[in-house]
């Protein structure tokens, strides 16, 4: 039981700093990309299947 003393704040800490990082990534639009997916439709290299 004085494990889970250290335990639960470690796990707490870690999952803020987490979350934190992922709402920094949001805030700096880390995953806007309005141009990729439609240029890369058009793109000539662009296959359904993998090369080998």
């Amino acid at each position: 039981m004085e494990m889970l003393v250290i335990l639960i704040p470690v796990s707490l800490l870690l999952g803020g700093l987490g979350l934190a990082a992922f709402l920094w990534s949001l805030k700096t639009r880390q995953y806007d990309d309005p141009d990729g997916d439609a240029q890369r439709i058009l793109n000539k290299d662009w296959d359904e299947r993998p090369k080998p």
